[in-house]
């Protein structure tokens, strides 16, 4: 069964790809254009002002990087959250199943689901909103990199931690009183982390020149507000189909299993 539910999984996060990378193609690939215009822009005014007139040719065109490259990247992506999804569901329904029987496996699907969002997507995200191209010094990507995997991998194991103690105080507080305090107990721990982390305050600011007039404006806000905007809502939508395929998938295998098991007990009573 345990590999049933990884195929499951993957079936579900190549589904979930598909779908983001639609959304992703039509709203943020448009913002990702402005930003790399923005930049090209402004190399060009730092060029000028400094005597220099340097061009880089890109490896791949704008069309590989926007089709070929996003697309691969987000189903890659896709998928692989698929198998953290399919891992996480048999460890849990392990428990689950066996400790409370007549749990839907559906409840317990979305519910992974929605908690591997938060710690995968959702912490990150408000601990560090993501920037389109030409916003961020190259100098401090290693501290930011590094600081964006601390709080991703606290968020999940926060997420463990919190669950395994809801599941504990259950039968002791019970349920609702369980999940609160859990709940809160997440926060806690993220908003300590968080707050112990660097913070990066790095969008271009205006080019000027030596008499101090502006001669290239600084990185549009509306950029990158659009950019988070439908990033987030990118990664919604990923996550919605994500648990969706894979609770229905999940269904269709548990009645399909008990088909069976009533076929056996049919044919053992005859």
């Amino acid at each position: 069964m345990e590999k049933k539910f990884i195929g499951a999984g993957l079936l579900a996060g190549l589904v979930a790809g598909i779908v983001a990378y639609v959304f992703a193609r039509i709203f943020i690939e448009p913002q990702v254009t402005r930003a790399i215009d923005y930049e090209g822009g402004r190399s060009d005014a730092e060029a000028t002002l400094a005597g220099t007139h340097e061009h880089e040719h890109e490896l791949f065109t704008r069309g590989i990087q926007e089709n070929i490259g996003a697309g691969t990247g987000t189903l890659v992506f896709a998928v692989a959250m698929g198998a953290f999804l399919a891992v996480a569901f048999t460890l849990t329904w392990a428990y689950v199943g066996r400790r409370y029987p007549a749990t839907d496996p559906r409840v317990a699907a979305a519910g992974v689901t929605l908690v591997g969002f938060i710690a995968v997507v959702g912490v990150p995200f408000f601990v560090y909103p993501p920037n389109p191209p030409a916003v961020g010094d190259s100098e401090t990507i290693g501290e930011r990199s590094g600081a964006y995997l601390t709080i991703t991998l606290v968020a999940l194991a926060a997420a463990v931690l919190a669950a395994v103690a809801a599941y504990w105080l259950r039968p002791r507080i019970g349920g609702l009183p369980a999940a609160v305090a859990a709940a809160v107990g997440y926060l806690a721990v993220i908003t300590v982390v968080a707050s112990l982390l660097p913070e990066f305050h790095e969008i271009p600011d205006p080019v000027t020149n030596d008499a101090g007039q502006i001669v290239y404006p600084g990185f549009p806000a509306e950029v990158i507000g659009l950019f988070r905007t439908y990033t987030i809502a990118n990664q919604v939508i990923l996550w919605t189909v994500l648990g969706l395929v894979f609770a229905v998938l999940i269904w269709l295998m548990s009645r399909r299993s008990e088909a069976t098991d009533r076929d056996r007990s049919a044919a053992a009573v005859s």
